[in-house]
């Protein structure tokens, strides 16, 4: 079977849908306002990531999404 092409406009509705669902479950997890957290988010690496359509990353949930990111922001406090 042939892989269906999926628009770009349709993949970045779907990444920003995304990060407002991750964000709203980190922001729910940290205590932490959203419209503090997204700035942040998106100049995360994970963030990039998700804009790069070559990773598929935005094929992933929300909640692995939010669990990568706070993996990130772990790793940088090391």
């Amino acid at each position: 079977m042939a892989e269906e092409m999926i628009s770009k406009e349709r993949i970045d509705y779907t990444i920003d849908l995304l990060i407002t669902m991750a964000v709203e479950e980190i922001a729910e997890d940290t205590g932490k306002s959203p419209k503090e957290i997204l700035p942040e988010f998106y100049s995360s690496k994970t963030g990039k990531a998700l804009y790069d359509e070559q990773t598929r990353l935005w094929c992933n949930g929300p909640s692995y999404i939010a669990e990568l990111y706070m993996d990130e922001l772990s790793k940088r406090k090391i």
